[in-house]
């Protein structure tokens, strides 16, 4: 498999652009490319170039040759909303979201979460996760880069998704719809997941009150950084590209 690269800085033909430090460190340390190899680069905007590459110093340049308007994004845009997870499961949630397809993730703050994260440290942690996402780009053949939004308290980001057109769900054991008894969405939908211990009673009436439908995801009880991931899986299978 060819190796790819997310370039930070605009591809345009015929330029020669520098890989960034990670993933020249990357290319040449690990996969041990050098000078004359390959690699696929994106910028994030759709479509990718094909690329040679030459050594330069501890950094690698490459050379773009031919564009491929390949598009793998899916016919259905799936906002992810994460109750913030303990320890760092919220990278795995990003890493997996990522691969499945998801347009966006907005991480919230819920009454359980047991992160609280604020000012300089939030901003920190989203930058990790957009690198996250990066590189689960580059493994999974995205081209375009899902968004990572700052991390907002629950009532705040409920305010704002009221007034958003789109289908919305919150994960809620015990609901006795499930996505199955749903008609194929028009619209974006956004999945609200609770934290560690679920959303309390109070969160799910102002959830329900923003028009988010309780679906169930069967009979187990799913742990949270699982229960997005499966209904995101399901999801695709229904009415996205699987």
């Amino acid at each position: 498999m060819i190796p790819r690269f997310y370039s930070p800085i605009p591809l345009n033909p015929g330029a020669t652009v520098e890989l960034a430090t990670e993933a020249s460190h990357h290319a040449l340390k690990v996969l041990r490319l050098g000078a004359g190899d390959t690699a696929i680069l994106f910028d994030g905007r759709g479509g990718q170039w094909r690329a040679k590459l030459n050594p330069a110093g501890k950094h690698l340049r490459a050379s773009l040759i031919e564009f491929d308007d390949a598009d793998r994004e899916p016919p259905l845009a799936i906002t992810l909303v994460q109750a913030l997870p303990s320890s760092d499961k919220m990278d795995l949630v990003v890493q997996k979201a990522v691969e499945l397809g998801v347009g966006s993730i907005q991480p919230v703050t819920a009454k359980r979460s047991v992160i609280r994260l604020s000012g300089e440290r939030a901003q920190r942690r989203v930058e990790h996760w957009r690198k996250i996402a990066i590189s689960a780009c580059e493994q999974s053949g995205r081209n375009r880069v899902p968004l990572i939004t700052p991390i907002l308290d629950l009532p705040q980001y409920l305010g704002m998704a009221a007034q958003e057109n789109g289908l919305r769900f919150v994960c809620a054991p015990g609901a006795t719809e499930s996505l199955r008894d749903m008609a194929l969405p028009t619209a974006p939908v956004y999945l609200l997941v609770g934290p560690e211990g679920g959303f309390e009673e109070g969160e799910l009436l102002a959830a329900r009150a923003a028009g988010f439908q309780p679906i169930g995801l069967g009979p187990r009880v799913l742990r949270t950084e699982t229960a997005g991931l499966g209904a995101v899986a399901a999801m695709m299978a229904l009415w996205g590209d699987w």
